[in-house]
């Protein structure tokens, strides 16, 4: 789509787009000079922070949550991608409408995981690309998911959310987690997926965008 609504003219009513990047293993306090690690990204913008998540309904996997706060992550940076002239009411559409492209039950570790759906916003809203380094590990897995393990290739969350009614002038729906069901071997080696919003849910309350109906 590129750069609609984007502006470059130092506009007081311009509002930054940030992406901020977290550490899903301490390990990446070694491989982040090479130019790889596991991490996790939210797009900020108005004042919060938005990333996609995994869960079993076909309904929006888009949250938001405090900016530099997704519980569950350890926070690493924020990288300024740009500058846009859209008011809040204008974005609030824009993010409901992406929403319906990232349903919880379409996310994939390797093909549409939460840096996927930033590097999409990014692009949509500056016409600029995340960093290569903080989905690297996925674009190495695309070229060989034919020798990852099933678990590894689709994985999905097993700790289903469960939506609340809210009111439209909050534009959102807040979640929180329901009891698992009893864990087996295949669930554990889900959880350990790090990306999932599983993790975000665990510690505190996050709010899932309500996706615009079409």
């Amino acid at each position: 789509m590129g750069a609609a609504n984007t502006s470059i003219s130092g506009s007081e009513n311009e509002t930054p787009v940030v992406l901020n990047v977290y550490d899903l293993t301490p390990l990446n306090n070694y491989t982040y000079w090479v130019g790889c690690g596991i991490f996790h990204s939210g797009i900020e913008v108005h004042g919060k922070e938005y990333g996609f998540g995994a869960h079993d309904f076909p309904a929006s996997g888009v949250f938001e949550v405090e900016p530099r706060s997704c519980p569950g992550f350890i926070y690493r940076n924020s990288i300024v991608l740009g500058c846009i002239n859209m008011p809040p009411s204008e974005f609030r559409s824009f993010i409901e409408d992406v929403a319906s492209e990232y349903h919880g039950d379409t996310y994939h570790l390797i093909s549409k995981n939460c840096n996927h759906f930033t590097d999409d916003i990014c692009w949509r809203l500056t016409g600029k690309r995340v960093p290569g380094w903080v989905n690297r590990l996925a674009r190495l897995g695309a070229l060989c998911s034919c020798l990852l393990p099933e678990s590894l290739q689709v994985t999905t969350v097993k700790q289903l959310p469960e939506y609340h009614n809210c009111s439209e002038e909050e534009g959102s729906e807040s979640v929180s987690t329901a009891t698992p069901h009893d864990p087996t071997e295949s669930d554990d080696a889900d959880q350990d997926k790090l990306h999932l919003i599983s993790q975000c849910a665990a510690s505190e309350e996050l709010t899932f965008v309500k996706e615009a109906h079409r």
